[in-house]
């Protein structure tokens, strides 16, 4: 009954410490590791456990085998996880460089995306006359009534009929002053009330037959691409056209999704919205463009961040076990050295000491492998997928950042303390005389 009571107390500080654990950020772990680092420096107890680490290191060339089994297994789980949540984190990043806080959408009061949105004639031209709109050196708004349509295109490297969706933007005259960092990398830009198109470089790399002197069909038109853009962010997986022209392609009339307005400073933002929020011939909704674009990437990266977890989680268990049954080996082929250590004075907590630093340190190995392995292979690794609040795909690429690798080390780390804490208690609750008798 005791030994349950205590597997169940250790079960319950295991639980606690690694929900402390994975809030920690970098500097708190930094102030615990100098912490120990003194303990073992300058304590009676510290020393030993820093010479029962050392005899444990030192025999790892003849354990290499069993100890390889807990570096691979680690290293495993952190690059699938550090993967799989730096594609959460290239998406949400290339939606969150979308848009500035000084660049106002406005959509159809209720309408969660463009796709959704209707907005009139009427409605913009009341739009483009708000306070807070800058003006250009015509005094004409930077205003840009928009079209959003989806289109059916050729996937690369696909079979003959594999398509995919791209989306489709009819933009206004003032469509490049509201996105000074889209620029014209290849061809020319369009001529207003042509079927000509320019592409985002993210749609060049997805989609066949978007290079400059081609055609494609659109609707029921055949187009002319006539040059390639790029933003940065997610314009480029974007197809643009003259919006009048889309939008007699796709008979939406004179209809439009949205309004991109150029605010004449960000804190022109509440003066813009109070305005058409007291208009009565309008039922808008306003909002920053960096804002918009940040909420959009929120769901997406949710699923994401989720599903990379889960797979970790999985993972982990199996690399729990795997260290577990390293480490209780370990500890089984080392109980005479152990029962003898403890005969001659050394206490159970430079045992349990030093058996968790040698699993914490093998699992530090596997994290640092994994990591890397997850940088060299992912980092910039392009990808595409359906963007929320759109009609198309959107491109995007993988971002190993320092923050990710953090968490995928903290994660190798709990897995170690998990792995080594059983075989640990194990070894120093083993009887001495037991354990001298063993062979």
């Amino acid at each position: 009954m005791m030994t349950f009571l205590f597997n169940l107390l250790v079960l319950a500080i295991l639980v606690v410490a690694l929900f402390v654990w994975v809030q920690l950020p970098w500097y708190a772990v930094l102030a615990i590791a100098v912490v120990f680092a003194l303990w073992m420096a300058i304590s009676r107890r510290g020393r030993q456990a820093a010479s029962v680490t050392s005899v444990g290191i030192s025999t790892l060339k003849q354990r290499m085998g069993s100890s390889s089994v807990v570096v691979i297994g680690i290293a495993g789980v952190v690059g699938v996880l550090v993967a799989l949540l730096a594609m959460g984190e290239g998406y949400s990043q290339t939606l969150r460089n979308t848009g500035s806080d000084d660049t106002a959408i406005v959509l159809r009061g209720g309408s969660a995306s463009e796709v959704s949105s209707v907005l009139t004639r009427d409605s913009i031209l009341v739009i483009e006359q708000a306070p807070g709109i800058a003006r250009d050196k015509q005094n004409k708004p930077i205003a840009s009534g928009e079209i959003v349509v989806a289109a059916n295109l050729p996937v690369k490297g696909g079979a003959a009929d594999d398509e995919g969706s791209v989306q489709v933007r009819g933009v206004g005259d003032e469509a490049w002053a509201l996105r000074p960092n889209a620029k014209i990398i290849a061809g020319r830009a369009f001529q207003p009330g042509m079927r000509e198109l320019v592409v985002g470089q993210g749609a060049q790399r997805q989609f066949v037959g978007l290079e400059p002197g081609h055609e494609i069909k659109l609707g029921t038109q055949t187009w002319n691409v006539v040059g390639v853009f790029a933003s940065g962010d997610a314009y480029d997986s974007e197809i643009w056209g003259d919006a009048d022209v889309v939008a007699d392609t796709y008979r939406r009339g004179s209809s439009r999704t949205s309004v991109f307005a150029k605010l004449t400073d960000a804190k022109a933002m509440d003066t813009f919205k109070a305005a058409l929020a007291a208009d009565p011939r309008l039922q808008v909704d306003v909002d920053t463009t960096l804002n918009y674009f940040s909420k959009q990437s929120e769901g997406m990266s949710k699923v994401m961040r989720i599903m990379g977890i889960t797979v970790g989680s999985i993972m982990a268990i199996g690399a729990i076990f795997g260290a577990l049954n390293t480490m209780f080996a370990a500890v089984a082929a080392r109980a005479r050295e152990i029962a003898t250590l403890r005969a001659i004075g050394f206490r159970g907590v430079p045992v349990v000491v030093a058996v968790m630093l040698e699993t914490m340190l093998l699992a530090l190995l596997g994290g640092l492998i994994g990591g890397l392995l997850a940088w060299l292979i992912f980092n910039g690794w392009t990808a595409s997928t359906l963007a929320a609040g759109s009609t198309g795909q959107l491109a995007f690429t993988f971002k190993v950042t320092p923050e990710l690798l953090w968490e995928g080390l903290k994660w190798a780390l709990a897995i170690g303390f998990v792995g080594g804490l059983f075989p640990a208690l194990r070894a120093a609750r083993l009887p001495v005389t037991t354990a001298l008798r063993e062979l």
